[in-house]
Formats: structure tokens, sequence, C-alpha cells
């Protein structure tokens, strides 16, 4: 004991001296770092490879060109290469396959999607990670792109077993970690048959009805829901999906979402519904600007712990008189980043918290002119990021009242982190 301090003092002290530990050490988990694999291709545009941020690793999306700039000439080979990419980065950022946790897929073709399942049969043996597979219109310089989410401690990993279903893909309907549930592409189709009905109202019950099955399954509620990627086809109504889909939420408090529309999805479906859950109910918050009224959709962010997930944003004016008034891509983008930044803000973050983003693109011939704009909003460490056209490119033409269709989406991640300053 030391001289002069009574031993309740002592004891307070020490209390104090654990809590600073205990801080500092969760302070260091959710430093945000940028990860380069020495092997992998360089990032053709401004982000990182990977970003190891608050136990997680967040992989950009990778395609299926070696260091070299190579493409091999079978789709099972360029399949392998773009997940030999992310392994890169994974290794990199001192992981293995094993902790990887979802997965994404963005095939040109979906008809070699085949040929891309079974070099995920070879990478991911046993307790593959929960994955969503899209056709898109057109990738930049590769015919499949990948992107990932690992979990540094690979015993958080656990599959999520749906009883009483045919499961015959190499991927895990769900997997839960330590904190979250992260869900697989559950498309508008039987679970037990397969069958996809022609009726569009079907489509989305049976896609949601199969989300709240894996839900179910982790010991979770939809309520937990705190991000959901509705991906659709021209074959379902916009509001026929938003009517179904409004039921399953709390008004105002729906997670958020990107909804995108592509080419194509797997089994004929025209929809499905893939996103991440928090387990603690507690640690789920729904951020939403003052400037923008409840949904019964979704809402502008939502924190899952010290991680925010924030819907899709376009350069649309929300409001009186609302629309997209800007023609360019450099316009649009200017001011979906704007946007996203009003739901920063209202969450107390700014573009250094961003972790991970998904760029969607009316036409990737104006990649360039995209990155430019973009790499304005952010500084090392960079985000991960994955850019993708997800339909054919549309007309732009204006109607009578001057509004352009959008030509751009952006969503993004973003993580509480000690080395976020205020700008």
């Amino acid at each position: 004991m030391r001289r002069g301090l009574l031993p309740s003092q002592v004891i307070r002290r020490r209390v104090l001296l654990t809590l600073l530990i205990a801080s500092q050490a969760s302070l260091a988990i959710a430093q945000i770092k940028s990860v380069f694999p020495p092997d992998a291709p360089k990032p053709v545009g401004p982000y990182s490879p990977g970003v190891l941020v608050g136990g997680y690793l967040y992989v950009s999306g990778e395609g299926a060109k070696d260091a070299d700039g190579k493409l091999a000439s079978d789709v099972e080979s360029q399949a392998e290469q773009a997940i030999r990419n992310v392994q890169s980065i994974v290794r990199a950022a001192g992981l293995s396959l094993d902790n990887v946790v979802y997965m994404q897929v963005y095939l040109e073709n979906l008809q070699t999607l085949d040929a891309v399942n079974r070099a995920f049969s070879k990478y991911f043996p046993h307790d593959p990670p929960a994955r969503t597979v899209l056709g898109v219109a057109k990738l930049v310089g590769t015919p499949i792109e990948i992107n990932a989410v690992a979990v540094q401690d690979p015993r958080d990993k656990k599959p999520v077993v749906l009883s009483g279903v045919h499961w015959d893909e190499p991927t895990s309907p769900g997997i839960l970690t330590k904190d979250r549930l992260f869900i697989s592409a559950m498309r508008g189709r039987d679970l037990k048959t397969g069958a996809v009905p022609a009726d569009p109202a079907q489509q989305v019950t049976l896609a949601l009805g199969g989300m709240q099955k894996v839900v179910g399954a982790a010991g979770l509620d939809m309520k937990n829901m705190v991000f959901v990627n509705p991906y659709l086809t021209t074959g379902i109504p916009m509001k026929t999906m938003n009517r179904i889909y409004a039921q399953h939420f709390e008004f105002g408090n729906t997670p958020a979402r990107a909804t995108i529309k592509v080419e194509g999805l797997p089994d004929n479906a025209q929809i499905e519904f893939t996103g991440v859950a928090v387990r603690d109910l507690s640690t789920r918050q729904a951020v939403r600007p003052k400037n923008m009224a409840p949904s019964p959709t979704a809402s502008p962010c939502v924190f899952a712990g010290d991680t925010l997930y924030c819907s899709a944003k376009s350069a649309f004016i929300p409001g009186p008189n609302e629309g997209v008034f800007v023609e360019r891509i450099d316009q649009q983008i200017r001011l979906s980043m704007r946007n996203l930044l009003d739901n920063l803000e209202e969450a107390g973050l700014n573009w250094q918290s961003v972790v991970s983003t998904n760029v969607y693109l009316d036409n990737v011939d104006e990649f360039q002119s995209m990155n430019n704009i973009y790499a304005k909003y952010f500084k090392d460490p960079l985000p991960a990021r994955t850019t993708i056209q997800q339909i054919k490119s549309v007309d732009r033409t204006p109607n009578a009242e001057g509004i352009y269709p959008e030509i751009e989406q952006i969503s993004l991640i973003a993580v509480r982190s000690p080395n976020v300053t205020k700008r």
C-alpha cells in the first residue's frame, strides 16, 4: 500500500487504472488501418485494398487479373484468381480465408455461376462465408469481381444452419460473429423446392421469408436488422417490393437500405435480400438527419455498436421540387457526397470515419471522372471500395420539368475511431 493512501483510495485507483487500460485496448482495436498486400494488383482508384478496424477487415472488390495484369482464359480459373486476390489482402492483414464471413460476387455473365461455384468449393470446403451473387451489366476491366468482410478472430465465426431446407450452394445461409449476423442472399423462391413463382408479390414475400428464417435460426428478430440490400430485376415493380417490405419493419426505424436494380439473379429469381443484423439490440440506433422525414422502407443510417451502415444515396434532392437537377457524373457525385455527409454528421462522424463504400455507376466508362471527384473527399486511410455498373445505361434525356435520371449511387460503412479527427 502506498504511504498516505487509505485502502479505499488504493482500490479506487486500481479500478480507474484497470478501466483506463481497458479503454486504451478498445481504442487500439478501433484504429482504422489500410491493408496493402505486396502480391496483389494495385488499386485502380482512390481506395485501399483492405481496411482493418474494430475486429473486421473490409476487402475492396477484386477482379480476375493477377499481379501482372494477366487474365485467365477460362471462367473457373478467373474465379480462382479473384478469390486469391481477396486472399492476398486477407493474408496481408494477418488472417486467412477461414476468417471470411461474407462475400459479394459480381458477374458480367451469370451463366458462368457453376464454374464460379466450383472455385468457391475449392477455397471454402468447410463453413463457407455468407454470399451474394449478382448478374451485372459491366465491371471495370474484369468479368468477375468479389469483395469480402472478414472477422479478426475466427473463433467468433459460427455458421447458421437452416433446418428442413435443401441448401446446395457453396455458402452458408448466414454467419454469426461476436456481435453481428451476416446473411446470404435469400431469393424469391421456395426454400424447400427451389421453385420461383411467377407472381412478383409472391417472390418478394418468399425472399423476405427466407431472410426472416435465417435471422430466426440465429436467435434474432427482424428488428435486429441494421442494413438490407434488396437486389431486383425489372420483373419486380418497386411499389410492390416496398409495400411488402414495409410490413416487416417498424415505421421510421427500418434498417438502412441500398436498393439496387441488376441485370439478373441466380435461379431465374427476380429479387433477393441480403443484409446485416446486430446481435445486441441495445447497440442498434437509427440515425436520421432532421431535414429528412421518417420512412417506411429505409433509415438513412443505423448504428450496430460503433459501426454505422448507411443507405445508398444519389444526387436526388428531397422535399419540394424534388428530383435530380444536374446532368453530368461529376455533378451528381458531388451531390451524392453532400447527401451522405448529412448522415455522417448527424451520427457525429465525418469522411475519415468511412471504411468501405459501394459505388454504382450508370456507365463504367465514367469511372475515372467519378474517381476525380470521389478522391476529393478522402485522405489516408482511404476506405475499401467496390465499383460496378449494375444495369445497362439509361436514357439521360431530362423530363419536361428538367429532372435527370440518377446515374450513380453510393452506400457506405463508417466506424467510430480514435484516429478520426474533426475537420
